[in-house]
C-alpha cells in the first residue's frame, strides 16, 4: 500500500518562491490563500547573521485533527494518505482551518469552501511530481512512496535525520524535513516574513 510524503533538504532551499507561484497556478489557489509558502527570518548576532528560509504547507497528517474536526466527512485521506477536501460536502464551517496546528488551510472566500494542499493529486494520480516538487530550481524536495524502500523519499530518510514541525503532537506527518533541527534551534520568531500568508 502507497504512502505519499515529501522530504524538504533545508540545506538546498534557496528562498526563491518557485513553489509558491508554481502551486498557486497550478491549483488555481486565491489571491492572499496559500497551499504552500516559504518562512524567511534573520537568524544570529552581527557578524554572523545568517537567512533562514522554512517552506511550509500541509503536512498530510496519518492522525490529521482537520479530519477529526470536520463535522461532515468533507475532509479526509484518500489512498496513500493524501488529505483533501471533498468540496460537495464542504459547508464553509472552517472547523478544520482551525482545527490546523500548522496554518496550513484556508477559507476560500469566492467559493466559501476550505482549501488546503493535496500533493497535486492531479498529478500524482497521472504519475507526476507535486509542481512545487517539478519547480523547485534547488531540487529540495522530494516526493513519492514512503513504503517503497527503492524510492528517492525512502533512501533520503534511511540516509538523513529527519524531523517533522511540532512533532511533539504526535500526528505522524508525511511532510519531513533535512536540517530543521539546525534552522530552529532558535526556535521560530514572532514576527517573519511569510510569503503573504
Amino acid at each position: 500500500m502507497k504512502k505519499y510524503g515529501m522530504i524538504i533538504d533545508l540545506k538546498r532551499c534557496v528562498g526563491c518562491h518557485a513553489c509558491t507561484i508554481s502551486c498557486k497556478m497550478e491549483n488555481e489557489v486565491p489571491e492572499g490563500c496559500f497551499n504552500t509558502w516559504v518562512e524567511e527570518w534573520d537568524s544570529g548576532k552581527y557578524p554572523q547573521v545568517s537567512r533562514v528560509k522554512l517552506p511550509k504547507m500541509c503536512n498530510h497528517c496519518v492522525d490529521a485533527p482537520c479530519i477529526e474536526a470536520c463535522p461532515v466527512d468533507a475532509t479526509f485521506a484518500v489512498e496513500g494518505g493524501i488529505v483533501v477536501v471533498d468540496e460537495e460536502k464542504c459547508i464553509g464551517c472552517g472547523a478544520c482551518v482551525s482545527a490546523c496546528p500548522y496554518d496550513a488551510r484556508y477559507m476560500n472566500s469566492a467559493t466559501n469552501k476550505a482549501g488546503k494542499c493535496t500533493f497535486c493529486i492531479q498529478r500524482t494520480e497521472a504519475g507526476m511530481m507535486p509542481a512545487c516538487v517539478s519547480t523547485c530550481i534547488s531540487h529540495a524536495r522530494f516526493f513519492g512512496d514512503l513504503n517503497d524502500p527503492d524510492s528517492e523519499v525512502s533512501k533520503l530518510m534511511a540516509e538523513n535525520k529527519t524531523e517533522g514541525l511540532k512533532e511533539e503532537l504526535g500526528l505522524e506527518l508525511n511532510v519531513r524535513y533535512i536540517g530543521l533541527k539546525d534552522v530552529l534551534k532558535n526556535g521560530e520568531p514572532e514576527e517573519r516574513y511569510r510569503g503573504g500568508k
